[in-house]
């Protein structure tokens, strides 16, 4: 099967017109920063914020990881406490 190209539809398809971002037709919207969609991570209104030592904190994950049922929580409770231990030199990276 051979394709005569000057009277097929392949030579008659035209490209899109790719805009920035996700709105269509909107050439006059600034490009957005990353600041902006970030500005509120790690922002609190409280007046004190207590930064818990180690200790407090692994005895913390022993206490979620006895208190739930979800999987995909305990395996990152897992992982938290091994690092703490390897940290520590209680528990060797290669073992489970």
């Amino acid at each position: 099967m051979t394709l005569d190209f000057a009277t097929s539809n392949l030579s008659k398809i035209k490209s899109k017109l790719r805009t920035e971002g996700k709105t269509t037709g909107n050439f006059g919207s600034p490009k957005r920063t990353r600041e902006s969609y970030n500005s509120g991570i790690g922002m609190t209104k409280t007046k004190v914020v207590k930064i818990v030592n180690k200790d407090e904190y692994l005895n913390r994950l022993y206490v979620a990881y006895e208190s739930t049922n979800d999987t995909k929580l305990k395996k990152f409770i897992q992982q938290e406490i091994k690092k703490i231990l390897i940290q520590r030199g209680l528990l060797s990276k290669t073992s489970t």
